[in-house]
């Protein structure tokens, strides 16, 4: 099986366009490809998981990755996906968030030795001429054509700016120049991104002939990376500093029963034959294999130690023992009210709800514990002292919980 067929296999390819050239490249090793990530913050998230991931199976099988930072385009803000406008950034935060990128893509990505390129979309972006663009690259495409996207139909209903729009013309610019400087002849991405790709290879093909040797795959990047990617109180990171290695496990240690096995394939490294036995597991089963997707996922981002740390920290804590490494909020003094800190307040301060209303009504359903002892009394309050040895350990539900400690 070549790595195109694996892809397949996996789940992971959507549409694509010249399938058997592009099918050709990747299994000989002979694809430049590139990803694009915008650095709209300073660290990945499990919604760019599985870019990565492919990145890593393509480069080991020969191929030669560019990761493509979008320093410029980042400026603009991409409309997909979006119901409003994104936030601008300075160039300083644009270049930290790139700086960032790099080094958590080296977990996953071999860039020594012209192995593997980092580029930043920058670099040619901004030193545009407005009047070229239009004579050059503009020229190329069609409004009316534009205004079909899916990525532009989502903001028109509540209106989109000229800003915005201009932001299908740059991808396309990007992978234009991509071809030019580095002989890069395949893109990826997500399948919202699918008509953002395909100007980039329609520009190529009118510029340069239809010849130009420029080919177009999508994956189920975006729609499934992005839902995998957001939790009820925000993004999950790859920077342990934001998310740490405990919670990181405990995120899939937790998807949904009919996500397991699909992320399972879509996302570790297990062969397929001993993931294609998985298929039939059901029941206690299935919380073996989130087990196996949380630890192999946590080994890729953090890993081997962590991953082992967090995975006896799991067992612990619902064996109600210790578990040094989970989680830990630190109380300041400003929390406590007379010496004191109600158990509503602890809630909301440790991130286990987002309001105190909540949290009262997380006790009075009776889903809070401390240290293993079920809270229903919304009047429940703490000293320093009960913090004093070690901290709490705060429970709601079965799959929030964190240490509370001074």
């Amino acid at each position: 099986m070549g790595i195109y067929e694996e892809l397949q296999a996996r789940g992971l390819i959507a549409q694509v366009t010249d399938e058997e050239l592009i099918r050709e490249l990747v299994n000989n090793g002979k694809a430049t490809f590139y990803i694009g990530f915008d650095p709209t913050a300073d660290s990945l998230h499990v919604g760019h998981f599985m870019a990565l991931c492919l990145m890593k199976r393509l480069q080991e099988a020969g191929n030669k990755p560019i990761a493509l930072i979008g320093g410029g385009t980042a400026m603009i803000g991409d409309p997909s996906g979006r119901t409003d406008m994104r936030q601008m950034m300075t160039t300083e935060t644009i270049q930290h968030n790139c700086d960032c990128f790099k080094k958590q893509m080296s977990r996953f990505i071999d860039f020594s030795e012209g192995k593997a390129l980092m580029v930043n979309n920058a670099d040619w972006l901004l030193d545009l001429n407005y009047i070229e663009v239009l004579r050059e690259v503009g020229a190329h495409f069609s409004v009316n054509r534009m205004l079909t996207a899916e990525c532009y139909k989502q903001r028109m209903e509540k209106g989109l700016s000229f800003l915005e729009f201009n932001y299908m013309i740059m991808q396309s610019y990007d992978f234009y120049m991509l071809f030019q400087k580095y002989g890069c002849n395949l893109q990826f991405g997500g399948d919202d991104q699918w008509s953002n790709m395909l100007g980039g290879t329609e520009l190529i093909r009118r510029k340069l002939g239809k010849d130009a040797s420029a080919m177009t795959i999508t994956l189920l990047l975006n729609s499934e990376g992005k839902k995998m990617g957001k939790t009820q109180s925000g993004a999950v990171w790859l920077d342990p500093d934001k998310t740490s290695p405990f919670e990181f496990y405990q995120y899939w240690r937790n998807v949904a029963d009919p996500d397991v096995l699909k992320c399972i394939r879509m996302l570790t490294f297990l062969p397929l034959k001993e993931i294609d036995r998985m298929d039939a597991w059901e029941g206690a089963q299935l919380n073996q294999a989130k087990e196996i997707l949380a630890f192999e996922l946590t080994k890729l981002v953090h890993g081997e130690e962590e991953a082992q740390k967090a995975k006896e920290a799991a067992k612990a804590l619902f064996s109600q023992g210790s578990a040094a490494n989970m989680p830990k909020v630190e109380l300041s003094e400003e929390d406590f009210k007379e010496g004191t800190i109600d158990i509503l307040s602890m809630l909301v301060k440790a991130g286990l709800v987002p309001s105190r209303s909540e949290a009262r009504r997380a006790l009075q359903q009776g889903g809070v514990t401390v240290d293993g002892e079920k809270i229903t009394d919304i009047g429940k309050s703490y000293t320093k002292a009960d913090l004093s040895d070690g901290g709490l350990v705060l429970k709601r539900g079965k799959k929030k919980f964190c240490k509370v400690v001074m």
